[in-house]
């Protein structure tokens, strides 16, 4: 079935550039990588793939274009994102090392404090992703670009090359999060080092919702 699609190479590529340009789902990534393991940091990018699909498919289905259209919406999704990113900002500034009765004498018990649950990790990054208006808008910008006008099906192509983005942008997460693990782990990063990367990231997550707070459509 013809489905209008153009330009394949050159959308596989301007996606992956665009999936490697930092961010807070990237920073997300390797926040939990660092400081849970390679397991936590592929929650996220989990997370993140399934906040993408619903971009997706609210785009094929004609509901970003509502969101683009509607000032109100669109500022109420922005406020609601930025209010998610602020939240997860606090949580990491605010975090203290937990003492069972005595300091803790490995890593892996300094590092406790910061642990979430994967499902907890999966659902952050779900959120992080699903509340940004931005991703929603990014994806009415970008993939028309590759679907021919007379396209018969147009909802089905902009699946089509929403899950490719999708599938590569889901590699390159779970090699950032692999990648930064073992970074992790060869730096030996202990339970006072972990507590002050997740502080710094907690307040470049602070930065960020910030700046979608302040910022226009």
């Amino acid at each position: 079935m013809q489905l209008g699609i153009h330009d394949i190479p050159l959308f596989i590529v301007s996606g992956l550039l665009l999936n490697i340009a930092p961010g807070p789902d990237s920073i997300l990534i390797m926040t939990r990588s660092a400081t849970q393991g390679w397991r936590a940091g592929s929650a996220a990018a989990l997370g993140i793939g399934a906040g993408t699909c619903v971009h997706v498919l609210a785009a094929a289905l004609g509901l970003s274009a509502l969101l683009a259209a509607s000032s109100w919406a669109f500022t109420l999704l922005k406020w609601v994102g930025a209010a998610y990113l602020v939240w997860i900002g606090l949580q990491m500034l605010l975090a203290r090392r937990r003492r069972d009765g005595e300091a803790a004498s490995t890593s892996g018990e300094a590092a406790a404090s910061v642990a979430l649950p994967l499902r907890k990790v999966f659902v952050q990054g779900f959120l992080s992703n699903v509340l940004n208006p931005k991703v929603a808008l990014f994806f009415l910008a970008f993939v028309p670009q590759f679907i021919a006008p007379d396209a018969p099906h147009k909802a089905l192509a902009f699946i089509v090359l929403g899950a490719i983005f999708n599938f590569n942008g889901m590699l390159w997460c779970h090699f950032l999060a692999l990648s930064t693990a073992f970074a992790s782990a060869r730096l030996r990063v202990g339970g006072a080092l972990a507590q002050w990367l997740n502080r710094a990231i907690g307040a470049l997550f602070l930065s960020f919702g910030l700046k979608l707070a302040l910022s226009e459509r």
